[in-house]
C-alpha cells in the first residue's frame, strides 16, 4: 500500500464520483479504478458500492476514511514539526505585539534569541489581537503578544502580566491632581482606541468613564497607542492608557494618573499554538515570563 493509493481512495470518498475524483487528481479515470480496486484487493474488503447510477461507501470503506484522514492530519503535524525543528538551527521566527504593551524587554527578547539562534531571522510586527489570532492559527507568525482574552482551542496562552489604566493628559491644556477630580473632565473631548479596530479594549474604557460618572465625548480615535499618546500631547484631547504605558513614557508635557479605585485590569498574555514545542518558542516564553511586570 502506498500513499498515492490513500490519496486517491480519499479523492473519491469526497467526490463520490469517480470522474470528478479523476479530473481532482488530474489523472484519467481507468487508472483511478484500477489503484481503488488494487487497494480493496490489499485490504481484502469492499470500500465502494458502484453501480450506473452513483458511488456509495461501504461500512468498511466509512471506517477507512476516517482514519485515512486522520494520518494524513498526523503527517501534516509531523511536516510542520519537522519544519519548525529545522528552524532551530535556521529559518525565520515571527513574533508579533500590541503597540500598547511594546517596552525595552521586547527589545531584549530579540538580543536574548539572536544571541541563542544565530542563523535564525527573527521578524517583529505591531498586529492588532484579533489579528494576531488569525495569523498564529494559520502559521504566520509563532508567537504573539495580545491584550484580551482568546477562544481558539488552537491556541495554547501563557499570562505575561495584569495591567491597569492611567489617565493621560497635557499638563498646559488640563489642570487636574488626582483621581478624585477626574469628573471634572467630563466635558473635555477623549481620545480612544477605534471601536472597530479594537472593540473589547474600547468598551473596558467606556466601563472606566462610567464608573467615575460621566460618558465621554469621543473626538478622535486611533489605532495606535502612540498615536493615542501623540494626540493628546498635542492638546487634541486626553485619554485612559494602559498603566504600562506610563512606565514607559518620559515626555515632560504628558501626566499620568493612575486610576486605583477601579478594580478593572486587562491581561497581557503570550500566545503560541498549542502544539509548538520548539526550542525558540519555549526561550522565548521562558524569558518574558521573568519580566513580570
Amino acid at each position: 500500500m502506498e500513499l498515492r493509493h490513500l490519496k486517491y481512495f480519499l479523492a473519491v470518498a469526497e467526490e463520490l464520483n469517480f470522474t470528478k475524483a479523476s479530473e481532482k487528481l488530474f489523472i484519467s479515470q481507468p487508472p483511478l479504478s484500477r489503484q481503488i480496486a488494487e487497494l480493496e484487493e490489499e485490504l481484502q474488503a469492499k470500500l465502494f458500492i458502484r453501480n450506473n447510477k452513483k458511488v456509495e461507501m461501504t461500512e468498511a470503506g466509512k471506517y477507512f476514511k476516517e482514519e485515512v484522514t486522520a494520518l494524513f492530519q498526523h503527517l501534516e503535524r509531523i511536516a510542520m514539526k519537522t519544519k519548525k525543528i529545522a528552524e532551530n538551527v535556521s529559518g525565520e521566527f515571527r513574533i508579533a505585539y500590541i503597540s500598547s504593551i511594546y517596552s525595552s524587554v521586547i527589545s531584549d527578547l530579540i538580543k536574548h534569541l539572536k544571541a541563542q539562534f544565530p542563523y535564525v531571522n527573527f521578524k517583529l510586527f505591531e498586529v492588532s489581537t484579533t489579528k494576531q489570532i488569525a495569523a498564529l492559527e494559520k502559521g504566520k507568525i509563532e508567537m504573539g503578544i495580545i491584550r484580551s482574552p482568546i477562544h481558539s482551542p488552537k491556541i495554547k496562552s501563557h499570562l505575561w502580566f495584569k495591567d491597569g489604566f492611567s489617565l493621560v493628559y497635557n499638563k498646559n491644556t488640563v489642570q487636574i491632581k488626582s483621581e478624585n477630580e477626574i469628573l471634572k473632565l467630563k466635558d473635555e473631548t477623549f481620545v480612544f482606541f477605534n471601536k472597530d479596530y479594537a472593540p473589547h479594549y474600547h468598551e473596558v474604557l467606556l466601563e472606566l468613564c462610567a464608573f467615575y460618572g460621566f460618558t465621554p465625548k469621543i473626538i478622535h480615535e486611533a489605532n495606535n497607542i502612540n498615536s493615542i499618546v501623540q494626540l493628546v500631547k498635542n492638546g487634541l484631547g486626553i485619554s485612559i492608557v494602559p498603566s504600562n504605558i506610563a512606565k514607559n513614557n518620559s515626555n515632560t508635557e504628558i501626566g499620568f494618573i493612575e486610576l486605583k479605585k477601579v478594580n478593572l485590569f486587562t491581561d497581557v498574555s503570550l500566545i503560541t499554538l498549542r502544539e509548538d514545542d520548539s526550542e525558540i518558542t519555549k526561550s522565548a516564553v521562558e524569558f518574558l515570563l521573568k519580566f513580570k511586570t
